[in-house]
């Protein structure tokens, strides 16, 4: 059981969470910066106070759920958990297809079951406090069966394909599974609009106004080829907003939810589609398609070289390697990778928002009506101003407000006249 692969993962899952830590407590201390002059007036005094409750609550709670989280892992491992479910499944004497599928199911039925606690705690306890969670009992039971069972289909689509291909050709196995992967991820960007997310959400045509109307006009302006626009019933489940574009092709659909519309003006939701729009325009999404593609690639053809890896199955007291226990045991040791590629996912991400209100502002004519609506968002959903650098490093996918607004003035410096500190 010690091998050198089990200091690594043991080093790199608690490495993984102490960075997460460190960087959660900075998060909190940074709480003290001084507002700068851009984001002055988006908070009075008592909700000022209210976001700062919010952050250090959301982040006590992230921090004991990862240690949580931690010490069933290694208590599991530890105590030969793998070994044992592996001797299980393969005592029940199915072949190697079913077996793997029997070993996965149980693993992510019995993480799905541990994380329901967290769920409802984190619904019904701290959005319930600050006023976020709409949802009902009902509501929240449906949404997780219906998770559980798109995920038990979906997922055992995917795994099948995965085992079948690793273990009919194990030199070449990782070159189908891309194949198969990327096709099955592209056959989901056409089916989910219309079959995956209506499960979930009612989509509503936005009917005819001043809305549809200004959002017709933006289409035409920047060549957009616009597909349905839609209204979610996201106050269904929580009083904050949100809107994407979802689909390719036919299916290409603008969702709007609910709480948006009610809480913005025709001038800012247009400014927020627009941002939207320049994501497609300047190709983020397919570029972000590309380069997920290839991480799944690189990520597969390492898995490959581990897949029958008698000291990686050791590290866990599995007698004997498989592909069921590869793709397990390989993405704990992947880990140190997964966070690297993420700081550097999370930065391009990042630039990619800047282009994006770029795009937006000069497609508008002015800045002020998507930074009004920036400052709403915040506000509304008691976001935190400051964050510290090394959480912004690690886990934004989109630049602080303040770095946005000053990007934002810069591209159209003459629509900055006579304005001063707008709030929400």
């Amino acid at each position: 059981m010690l091998t050198p692969y089990f200091f690594i993962i043991v080093a790199a899952v608690i490495g993984s969470l102490l960075v997460q830590t460190v960087a959660a407590l900075l998060n909190l201390r940074a709480m003290a910066t001084p507002l700068p002059p851009s984001l002055e007036g988006i908070y009075n005094d008592g909700t000022w106070v209210k976001s700062r409750d919010y952050l250090k609550t959301r982040t006590r709670f992230g921090i004991v759920v990862g240690i949580l989280r931690l010490g069933v892992l290694l208590a599991f491992w530890f105590a030969g958990g793998f070994g044992r479910l592996d001797l299980f499944v393969r005592g029940l004497g199915f072949g190697p297809l079913v077996t793997g599928l029997v070993f996965l199911g149980g693993l992510y039925f019995t993480v799905s079951i541990l994380s329901l606690p967290v769920s409802i705690y984190s619904t019904f306890v701290i959005e319930e406090r600050y006023g976020f969670n709409r949802t009902s009992r009902a509501t929240f039971a449906a949404d997780r069966l219906k998770g559980l069972l798109l995920g038990t289909i979906l997922g055992g689509i995917l795994l099948t394909g995965l085992l079948w291909f690793f273990g009919s050709f194990p030199r070449h196995g990782w070159l189908f599974a891309w194949g198969g992967i990327t096709l099955f991820g592209l056959g989901l960007q056409f089916l989910a609009p219309a079959f995956i997310l209506p499960l979930f959400n009612t989509f509503t045509p936005l009917p005819d106004g001043e809305l549809r109307e200004a959002i017709t006009d933006l289409a035409r302006r920047t060549r957009f080829p616009l597909g349905g626009v839609f209204v979610i019933d996201g106050s269904r489940r929580s009083s904050k907003a949100n809107a994407f574009f979802t689909g390719f092709g036919r299916t290409r659909r603008i969702a709007l939810f609910d709480t948006l519309i009610e809480e913005h003006d025709t001038g800012e939701l247009t400014a927020i589609l627009a941002h939207e729009i320049g994501h497609w325009k300047r190709g983020h999404i397919l570029k972000g398609l590309l380069l997920s593609t290839m991480e799944t690639g690189i990520y597969l053809w390492l898995l490959s070289q581990f897949l029958f890896s008698s000291e990686l199955a050791s590290a866990f007291a599995v007698d004997r390697p498989s592909v069921h226990t590869a793709l397990v045991f390989f993405g704990l040791l992947y880990a140190p990778v997964s966070l690297v590629l993420s700081v550097i996912q999370n930065a391009w991400s990042r630039r990619n928002e800047f282009e994006a209100d770029r795009f937006a502002v000069e497609r508008t004519g002015d800045h002020r009506p998507l930074v009004r609506a920036l400052k709403r968002l915040a506000a509304k959903n008691l976001s935190n101003l400051t964050p510290h650098p090394l959480m912004v490093l690690l886990e934004y996918s989109h630049p602080p407000l303040d770095r946005r607004i000053r990007a934002m003035e810069r591209v159209l410096p003459s629509s900055r006249s006579g304005t001063g500190p707008e709030a929400p």
